[in-house]
């Protein structure tokens, strides 16, 4: 089965990597790739962009890097569409995740969030997103 996973930030990481090892425990022929770092490479990812180019903190940083946020939105959806996987599994780092889990959706692919962002303490709206676009 093919896997591809999106996790931004070192915590994610850490946590996909365990997931990702015990998927190999469990089907050894699965294929995986992701957007993450370190950890995830040596648990079996084939990593296509790393945690460390995407991790952009605070509103300034953010404002000055805007044009490559954007363009890893359209790196990362074509890296799926390239990829193909029958499951997009997304960890944490909710601001990127959310909107792939949308554009995910609409193009038919299956989606889980693993460590799904905190809907209680602010921005309420991510339950209703999450309902939606993530099975």
């Amino acid at each position: 089965m093919r896997y591809f996973f999106i996790a931004g930030e070192a915590s994610g990481d850490m946590h996909a990597a365990r997931v990702i090892h015990a998927l190999r425990q469990l089907d050894p022929e699965a294929d995986i790739q992701a957007w993450g770092g370190d950890q995830m490479q040596e648990a079996g990812a084939v990593i296509d962009k790393h945690i460390r180019e995407l991790a952009f903190m605070g509103f300034v940083e953010v404002l000055m890097n805007l044009g490559e946020i954007l363009r890893n939105f359209k790196r990362c959806k074509t890296a799926i569409q390239t990829f193909n996987p029958a499951v997009l599994v997304l960890v944490d780092y909710p601001g990127f995740n959310l909107r792939m889990a949308k554009w995910a959706k609409k193009q038919g692919y299956r989606v889980l969030y693993y460590i799904s962002p905190t809907v209680w303490a602010w921005k309420e709206n991510r339950v209703e997103i999450i309902r939606k676009y993530v099975d």
